[in-house]
């Protein structure tokens, strides 16, 4: 019966978003954005405490509590709708009675509760001290003293005002992100995720190295539908990574190459993660303007994986998949060509046409009549029941993970601290811009050290990026994007690095032998953000002829910095390892904005292929065998 009402929730959800979003108008009457934010919480939030256990063992069971959280989070959130104009009109902060006071502290700790069961106690204890530094910020000594608030004004700035819930969070989802994961649920629960991955074995599994490639390729299709490192790892991960050790990838290579090109899903347009949609929020423009920069970083990513797994298989001889063991590309794309059409339509939709957050809305429409062009795809009662189900679970773990973001939001511009913060960052870097960054890219690094890469985002891009922009007249979607591969590179970076530990998991690997690789693989998304936040080209900003330019030299650059990392250079081959370091520093150079370090590593470069050219014609001294 629960399960029955969840279902009926995320159904009335979606419906009331759409209805919001193309701006319907019922006998003169519409929500009003307050309104429409609390009857969302009230319908995705309750969700929240059905779907996701408290405890492991609670998992195939709905214990009283939960139910209870549930029915709290359900009637506050409808009571304050009710109230919505009141809120609207008259200040809640602190609350004007005991009753609204004692359902904002319920409310705040339903979202506490929330973060917990998804992002685990890391996530917990910064939510926790951004709700009492407030608190206690005159005490605070340094940067970070800042206005000192009672608890009554903390809670009603978390619950009634645009600092807390009714801000960001309730803008991601409301008018940006519920639209999209309406599409990415509707397409992984009809098949997606296992036509791109035959599609990708089809196209690239008999090539050498094959199934690396394939995972490559494939956890950057299914990564951008979900936006999940985590998920796509055990989704693709437990086809690819069996499929690499069988053809001879030791299992830490095969576990890192995984590990790699799944958290690179969260960069890859035309989805990308919830942080996009962060992005787009706090710059003030379209996500499209969003997905649109990001699309050449996200390329030269991937080709930098592509580029070492393939260097890696010709220097260890592997081979790729038999060709009859891999699916037929044609029979692959007359199964599945619906999934490929709609996400033409909404890029379509996204770029051309500029239809914005409608975009996904029709895009999922379409999928609904073009899945019935093959038995395969056809959205039958059962698959239609699973596509909601699995749109249900994304959307109450992405409401689980963002609304307690409200804490942070409250407890930086309440205080005041963002403003101080950014004035003793610019202190402490001197007024260098390369400073700086290196300060804003050890700060996330921390952060996603234990999985807070979304805390360590929201907390610079609502300090450092604003005044770095400013000051050093950077792009500010460039800082922006800066801030959120330098947010990823924890999950794969020791001493945690939890996507590397995970894909070791299912790998059968050593997890710190897993983690140094998946480094190595990532090599490129660790100096890249410097690449593009420093020559806006990259970003597809200016003229298409520089873009393209500069993105060629990057391929280049990039290719030969690959063959260093692994070892063998094309018609050449396995070289020495005095010999890489050429190919590396070179490539690095040639890929660096500015004409001057291209030149530099044309030399460089020149210089190192000319040696293991020479070695190889005076007979391979310098060739290893």
């Amino acid at each position: 019966m629960v399960k029955v009402i969840y279902i009926t929730f995320i159904i009335c959800g979606v419906g009331v978003f759409i209805f919001t979003t193309f701006g319907f108008v019922v006998r003169g009457w519409v929500f009003i954005t307050f309104q429409y934010y609390y009857l969302l919480y009230a319908l995705f939030f309750s969700g929240v405490f059905v779907m996701l256990s408290a405890r492991k063992k609670d998992k195939n069971r709905l214990p009283w509590y939960d139910i209870l959280m549930a029915a709290l989070a359900l009637g506050i959130s409808l009571y304050w709708m009710s109230r919505a104009w009141n809120i609207t009109q008259l200040s809640w902060i602190p609350p004007p009675s005991t009753l609204d006071f004692a359902l904002a502290l319920i409310f705040c700790l339903l979202a506490l509760e929330s973060g917990r069961r998804l992002g685990g106690i890391p996530y917990t204890v910064i939510n926790v001290i951004a709700i009492t530094y407030p608190l206690m910020a005159g005490y605070v000594p340094g940067m970070f003293k800042g206005v000192q608030f009672t608890l009554p004004y903390v809670v009603g700035t978390f619950a009634f005002s645009e600092a807390g819930i009714l801000g960001m969070p309730g803008q991601v989802m409301g008018s940006l992100l519920v639209g999209f994961l309406v599409f990415c649920g509707l397409l992984i629960g009809t098949g997606a995720g296992e036509f791109f991955l035959n599609l990708a074995v089809g196209l690239l599994g008999n090539f050498r190295g094959g199934p690396a490639k394939v995972a490559v390729v494939a956890s950057g299709f299914f990564g951008s539908l979900s936006g999940n490192p985590l998920a796509n790892i055990v989704t693709t991960g437990a086809i690819t990574i069996p499929a690499m050790k069988k053809l001879g990838y030791p299992p830490h290579y095969a576990g890192a190459i995984e590990a790699a090109a799944s958290s690179g899903g969260t960069i890859m347009p035309p989805v990308m993660g919830t942080i996009a949609f962060l992005i787009a929020i706090f710059v003030g423009v379209d996500y499209t303007v969003v997905m649109v920069c990001a699309i050449l970083p996200a390329l030269l990513y991937y080709f930098g994986l592509l580029m070492q797994v393939d260097a890696y298989a010709a220097r260890a001889g592997l081979v790729g998949m038999p060709r009859k063991d891999c699916p037929s590309v044609r029979e692959t794309l007359k199964k599945g060509w619906p999934f490929l059409a709609v996400l033409v339509f909404l890029v379509f939709g996204l770029l051309y046409m500029k239809w914005g957050v409608k975009a996904p809305i029709y895009s999922a429409g379409l999928m609904i009549p073009l899945s019935f062009c093959s038995r395969d795809t056809a959205l039958t009662p059962r698959r239609l029941l699973a596509a909601i189900v699995t749109t249900g679970k994304i959307i109450t773990q992405t409401f689980a993970m963002i609304l307690p973001l409200g804490f942070i939001i409250g407890g930086l511009t309440s205080t005041g601290v963002a403003a101080s913060f950014t004035a003793q960052l610019h202190t402490y870097g001197g007024g260098n811009v390369y400073v700086i960054l290196l300060i804003g890219m050890a700060t996330c690094y921390v952060f996603g050290l234990v999985g807070l890469s979304m805390v360590a985002y929201l907390v610079l891009a609502a300090t450092m990026a604003p005044a770095l922009a400013t000051i050093s007249g950077l792009n500010i979607i460039g800082v922006h994007l800066f801030l959120l591969y330098y947010a990823l590179i924890g999950g794969l970076t020791p001493p945690v690095a939890i996507l590397a530990f995970i894909a070791a998991g299912v790998a059968g690997a050593s997890p710190m032998k897993t983690a140094w690789t998946a480094m190595r693989l990532a090599i490129v998304i660790y100096f890249l953000p410097f690449f593009f936040v420093m020559n806006e080209a990259l970003l597809l900003k200016g003229p298409i002829v520089e873009s393209l330019y500069l993105f060629a030299l990057c391929l280049v650059g990039i290719a030969f910095l690959a063959a260093g990392m692994e070892g063998y250079l094309l018609k050449v081959g396995r070289i020495k390892w005095w010999v890489r370091p050429f190919l590396i520093v070179g490539g690095f150079l040639i890929a660096f904005p500015g004409w001057m370090p291209t030149l530099y590593g044309v030399v460089v470069t020149g210089l190192g292929i000319g040696i293991a050219l020479l070695a190889r014609r005076a007979g391979g001294k310098l060739v290893a065998n």
